[in-house]
C-alpha cells in the first residue's frame, strides 16, 4: 500500500505560504447574521450572465464548448483585441464589487465571489505581461493549433455547419496574419524564442500545407477532415460536390498563402533569434518569471524555494526507485538502470503501425479497467465518457508526449486522452500506466469532467481552472491506482515512480533554465541523469519548459499540497477519515487556487469532528 508521506519541516513550511496569496476569509464560517440566500442567488445569476457574455466574445471558445454559435468566425488576435478584452474583464470586476456585499453572501456565494475576483485580478496581472509571451513556438500557436481545432472541435452535422467550416478556412488568413503581425511586433521588442525553435515551427507549418490539394501525395489533414465531414452529410451529391469545391478553393487561395507567409516569417526571424534559452534574457525577464511561477502555482513560492523542493523530492523518489531496482535484481547504479530501460527493446512496442496499435490498445485497456474500479476511490464520477486517441500525425513531431482534452459542455463529445506515438522509443511500456492514469482516469478526466458537470456552480468555475490544482491532481492521481492493487508489475511501479521523479525534476530544470541561466543542453543532461526518459522525451520536455516558462512547476507543487492536506485530514480524523469523502471534497468545488483548497479541506475536517 502506497503511503502518502506527511511533509516535514522545510517543505511544509514552504507550501504553507500558499495561503498568503488570498485574503484569509474562511469559506465555510457562518456569519453572525443569517446569510441572505437571495443575494447569493442573484450573484449566481450575475456570474453566469458574465460568463455567457465573455463566451460570446470568443467564437473559438463557443466551438470548444460544443456550441455552434459564431462557428464561422475566429477570435481577434491583435493587441487591440487583447486590450478590449482586458478592459471588459476589469469592468466586470468593478461591477461585481459595486453590486454585491461579500458579507451578505452565504458560504457558496462567498466562494463564488472570491474566485471571480481572483480570476479577474489574475487576468490583470497576465495582461501587464502579455508582450513577454511567445505568440508562436514549437509547442503552441495558431500555426499549430488551428488545424486540430477544426478537426476535433468543429462539428459538421448540417450543410450550414459545413459552410461555417469553409468560412473559417476562407478567413484563416486574416486570423493567422493577425497572429503573425503580433509575433513580429514582439520580435522587434526583443521577445523571440531561441533559434532552435524556428525550424520546428516551420516544419509543422509546412506539414499543414503538404499533400493534396496543395501538391502531390496523400490528402492534407484539413482536406481529409472537411472531405470526411461533408461525405457524412445526408444530402445529395451535387451539394456535397459544391461544398468540396469551395473547401478546396479556400485551402488553395486562403489557407496556403497564409501559411506561406508564416513560413517565410519563421525563416527570416530565425536569423535574428539568439541561442539563450531562459526568459532571464528578456527585458525585466526575472520579474516576468516571478509572475509566471506565481500564476502557475497559485502560491508565493520563489524560484529558489521551488528549486529546493524539487531537489528534496527527487532524493526521496530516487531512494524508492533504488528499492525496486534491487527487487528486479539489476546490478549497477540507478543511472545505469535508467540506461538499461532506455535501450532494451523489451520495454517498447515496435516503431511500426502494429506497435502503435498495440500501445493504443493497451492504453485503452488500462483506462477501461480504471473506469470500472472508480467506485473504490470516488463517490462522485463523471457522466461524460473518456476515450484514447493518437495525436494526429501532422502535429505529432512537435506535440507533447500526452495530453487531455475536456468533453464538450453537453457531454456529447467525450473527454479525450491523446497519446503521441511519433517515436515509439519515446513511449516505454513501463510508463504507459502512469501516463494513462494522469491524463485519463483517475486523473484529469475525473477532475475536469466532474467540474463541468457540477450543479449550482457558476459556469466560470465549471469551465475554468488553475494549473497547480489541475496538474497537482493529475500527479496525485497517478499514485491512487497503487492503493487499489494496480501497478502489479514492478517495472510499471518503477515507471510510476519515474513519472513522479520527472515532475520533481521539472521544479529543478524550469527554475534552472529561467532563473539560474541553465542552457537547454545542461537541463537535458540533468533530466537524463535523474529519470528514465528517452533522449527524445527529455529533449521535448526541456524544449517545452523553455517556451512555456513556469508552467512545469505547477504539477509537483500542487501534488505536494494535496498530499499535505490528505495527511492532515487523516491525522485529525483518525478512524473517521474516509478517502472517498476526501476526494469528493477535493474535486466537488472544481478547480481552485491551493489556498482555497486548503480552506475547503480544513472546513471539512472541522465539520467531521463536530458531527
Amino acid at each position: 500500500m502506497f503511503r502518502h508521506r506527511i511533509l516535514g519541516g522545510a517543505a511544509a513550511a514552504v507550501l504553507a505560504c500558499a495561503g498568503a496569496i488570498l485574503p484569509a476569509v474562511p469559506v465555510h464560517a457562518q456569519d453572525a447574521a443569517e446569510a441572505a440566500p437571495s443575494e447569493s442567488e442573484r450573484l449566481l445569476e450575475w456570474l453566469d450572465a458574465a460568463f455567457e457574455a465573455e463566451v460570446a466574445r470568443s467564437p473559438l471558445y463557443q466551438t470548444y464548448l460544443g456550441r455552434k454559435t459564431d462557428n464561422d468566425k475566429w477570435d481577434g488576435a491583435t493587441d487591440a483585441d487583447a486590450a478590449e478584452n482586458h478592459a471588459w474583464k476589469q469592468a466586470k470586476l468593478a461591477e461585481l464589487r459595486s453590486s454585491f456585499d461579500l458579507d451578505a453572501l452565504d458560504d457558496a456565494g462567498r466562494l463564488n465571489y472570491r474566485l471571480y475576483e481572483y480570476e479577474a485580478e489574475s487576468e490583470a496581472r497576465a495582461y501587464a505581461w502579455r508582450e513577454w509571451g511567445y505568440v508562436f513556438s514549437q509547442f503552441g500557436g495558431a500555426h499549430q493549433n488551428t488545424p486540430p481545432f477544426l478537426i476535433n472541435f468543429h462539428r459538421v452535422d448540417t450543410v450550414g455547419d459545413a459552410e461555417a467550416y469553409i468560412a473559417r478556412l476562407e478567413s484563416m488568413d486574416d486570423y493567422l496574419d493577425q497572429n503573425r503581425d503580433e509575433f513580429e511586433q514582439r520580435a522587434a521588442a526583443g521577445v523571440l524564442p531561441p533559434k532552435w525553435v524556428f525550424p520546428q515551427m516551420a516544419t509543422t507549418a509546412k506539414n499543414v500545407v503538404t499533400g493534396a490539394p496543395f501538391g502531390a501525395g496523400e490528402p492534407s489533414p484539413l482536406l481529409t477532415d472537411i472531405s470526411r465531414k461533408i461525405e457524412s452529410l445526408d444530402v445529395d451529391e451535387t451539394t456535397k460536390t459544391n461544398l468540396r469545391t469551395r473547401a478546396v478553393y479556400a485551402l488553395l487561395n486562403d489557407v496556403r498563402p497564409a501559411y506561406q507567409r508564416l513560413i517565410a516569417t519563421f525563416e527570416r526571424l530565425e536569423a535574428e533569434a539568439g541561442d539563450d534559452d531562459g526568459v532571464w534574457k528578456l527585458p525585466d525577464g526575472g520579474d516576468f518569471y516571478d509572475h509566471r511561477i506565481a500564476q502557475s502555482t497559485t502560491t508565493t513560492l520563489t524560484a529558489e524555494e521551488i528549486h529546493q523542493l524539487g531537489l528534496d523530492e527527487l532524493e526521496r523518489l530516487h531512494a524508492a526507485m533504488r528499492a525496486i531496482q534491487n527487487q528486479v535484481g539489476f546490478d549497477g547504479t540507478l543511472v545505469e538502470f535508467f540506461e538499461h530501460l532506455r535501450t532494451d527493446p523489451r520495454y517498447f512496442y515496435p516503431n511500426t503501425d502494429d506497435g502503435r496499435d498495440a500501445y493504443l490498445a493497451r492504453a485503452t485497456a488500462v483506462v477501461d479497467e480504471m473506469k470500472a474500479r472508480l467506485d473504490e476511490l470516488f463517490i462522485t464520477k463523471p457522466k461524460a465518457d473518456l476515450v484514447v486517441r493518437r495525436v494526429e500525425p501532422f502535429r505529432e513531431e512537435a506535440a507533447g508526449i500526452a495530453f487531455y482534452n475536456a468533453p464538450s459542455e453537453d457531454g456529447t463529445r467525450p473527454g479525450i486522452y491523446y497519446v503521441n506515438l511519433h517515436d515509439m522509443a519515446a513511449m516505454p511500456i513501463y510508463q504507459l500506466e502512469a501516463i494513462a492514469y494522469h491524463e485519463g482516469a483517475p486523473g484529469h478526466h475525473m477532475q475536469i469532467a466532474i467540474a463541468q458537470e457540477l450543479e449550482n456552480t457558476p459556469k466560470f468555475r465549471r469551465f475554468g481552472g488553475y494549473g497547480a490544482y489541475a496538474e497537482g491532481w493529475g500527479l496525485y492521481a497517478e499514485n491512487l491506482p497503487k492503493e487499489i492493487g494496480l501497478y502489479q508489475d514492478p517495472y510499471a511501479d518503477f515507471g510510476h515512480l519515474g513519472t513522479q521523479a520527472w515532475r520533481a525534476v521539472r521544479l529543478i530544470v524550469d527554475t534552472g533554465i529561467h532563473a539560474k541561466k541553465w542552457t537547454r543542453a545542461e537541463a537535458i543532461a540533468f533530466m537524463l541523469e535523474s529519470v528514465p526518459l528517452s533522449e527524445e522525451q527529455a529533449r521535448k520536455e526541456i524544449e517545452r519548459y523553455v517556451v512555456i516558462p513556469g508552467q512545469a512547476t505547477s504539477y509537483m507543487v500542487g501534488r505536494m499540497k494535496i498530499d499535505e492536506l490528505r495527511a492532515r485530514a487523516a491525522a485529525a480524523l483518525g478512524d473517521d477519515f474516509d478517502l472517498r469523502e476526501f476526494h469528493d471534497v477535493v474535486i466537488a468545488d472544481g478547480s481552485v487556487p491551493l489556498a482555497i483548497l486548503e480552506e475547503l479541506v480544513d472546513a471539512w475536517i472541522a465539520a467531521k469532528k463536530a458531527a
